[in-house]
């Protein structure tokens, strides 16, 4: 009885949940693909359904509009890629694998597409961008901050150290280089990147 019992929970969904999930994962598609084609601004969930290939109600029984759906369904695909925060002992390792991490997620050619919009539209969407703040950047740099402490306890880093401003340093070169300016990220880019960091790190107080 135990083991039907156990296996029963084990198995995936069935029937309408996976058709639902089969939909939700078509639509996902679609949000993405069309926010990397023709941008936040012009997107409508009309032509998300078009893309899709599902009718309005599939939209709206999960969404009540376009801006719902697009930060509940960025800030899923961000909160898949957060920083490790199961330190690995050491601050340069720590940074290294953060810089290698990221640039590989900036390196998917929709992502690459899709932040660059997002953040020229939030500047315009005070409501775009206070949900995406809460929803995508707070856990994002929460997660930069725990590891910014956890060097701070070893004694890699003051103890006075300006803890925004640490966080900003993990990530903001890579960002501008990858999706403002381009230029090489080459393995060579990543050592004098992940230095430049440690270095600025230091003196962030």
């Amino acid at each position: 009885m135990e083991s039907t019992s156990r296996s029963a929970f084990d198995r995936g969904p069935t029937g309408s949940a996976v058709l639902r999930e089969s939909v939700t994962e078509t639509i996902r598609r679609a949000v993405f693909e069309e926010l990397a084609e023709t941008g936040y601004a012009r997107m409508s969930m009309e032509a998300v359904t078009r893309r899709a290939r599902v009718g309005k109600a599939a939209l709206y029984r999960r969404w009540p509009a376009k801006e719902a759906m697009v930060v509940e369904l960025v800030s899923e695909a961000a909160a898949a890629h957060l920083p490790e925060t199961a330190g690995s002992g050491s601050l340069h390792d720590d940074v290294e694998r953060f810089v290698r991490d990221t640039m590989a997620d900036l390196h998917h050619p929709l992502v690459g597409r899709i932040i660059p919009d997002l953040v020229a539209e939030s500047a315009r969407n005070p409501s775009l961008r206070d949900a995406l703040h809460e929803a995508v950047l707070a856990p994002r740099r929460a997660a930069v901050a725990t590891l910014v402490r956890q060097a701070v306890d070893r004694g890699e880093l003051p103890a006075d150290i300006d803890m925004a401003l640490a966080v900003d340093l993990f990530g903001a070169p890579l960002y501008f280089r990858m999706l403002a300016v381009g230029g090489p990220t080459d393995d060579a880019y990543v050592t004098r990147l992940t230095h430049a960091v440690l270095a600025a790190l230091a003196a962030s107080r």
